[in-house]
């Protein structure tokens, strides 16, 4: 019997953990983990949706002429670099399930290289905000609207898409990590959970943009 048992423990896979008793049970474990993890993120968002959705209701006169600071040629370029870095995440993914190493790491190291170019021309953007006079809060001192509510559009923007930068940073550090670990030849389509759970979490990020980009550009 205790050879048996030594025996059915060694042909346990490597990643799988002593307290899940399939490597399904347990990616269906994490899945599930992640997925909370991302309700709680779609509901710091929707709190700040709706603090966006009041004031603009209040001042949509206001909100409508602030919007035209921005630079919609950059916001439309970050779109279309998020949408981009979504594809090559899927396509890390797929390439896993197909047991395609090479593919699984060209295709994390563009979805990192996209993610750069984001932070990039958002660097761009805040700083010819900045050198404007265009703060958050307090500190607003643009002159080129003198209209009151405007430093609460700003301070909004600044929250909504500093934040959201914020997890861009974050997604670029899990997946590099990812990235690390398929160049070692850690995953293969008997294991990658952790290639899928990053991609989740970066779907998110981009569908949190798809909404900031009309919102605070568009209308």
């Amino acid at each position: 019997m205790a050879v048996a048992d030594h025996t059915a423990h060694d042909a346990r896979p490597a990643h799988l953990q002593h307290h899940f008793v399939t490597s399904e049970q347990q990616f269906d474990a994490a899945k599930m983990g992640m997925w909370l993890f991302l309700v709680t993120e779609i509901l710091l968002f929707c709190g700040m949706f709706v603090a966006y959705a009041v004031f603009r209701s209040w001042h949509p006169e206001v909100f409508a002429v602030a919007s035209t600071l921005l630079d919609t040629n950059m916001g439309a370029l970050n779109t279309v670099v998020l949408l981009t870095s979504s594809l090559t995440v899927a396509l890390a993914i797929r390439a896993i399930q197909a047991d395609n190493q090479k593919w699984l790491f060209i295709n994390l190291v563009l979805t990192l290289l996209l993610a750069g170019c984001f932070l990039v021309v958002k660097y761009f953007e805040y700083t010819h905000k900045f050198d404007l006079g265009i703060f958050p809060g307090e500190n607003y001192a643009y002159e080129g609207l003198d209209m009151a509510i405007v430093p609460i559009f700003f301070s909004i923007y600044f929250v909504m898409t500093g934040i959201h930068g914020f997890h861009v940073l974050v997604g670029i550090g899990v997946i590099s990590w990812v990235a690390v670990q398929a160049k070692k030849g850690r995953y293969s389509s008997e294991y990658y959970t952790h290639v899928e759970l990053s991609g989740l979490y970066w779907h998110l990020v981009d569908i949190i943009w798809i909404f900031l980009f009309p919102l605070l550009y568009l209308i």
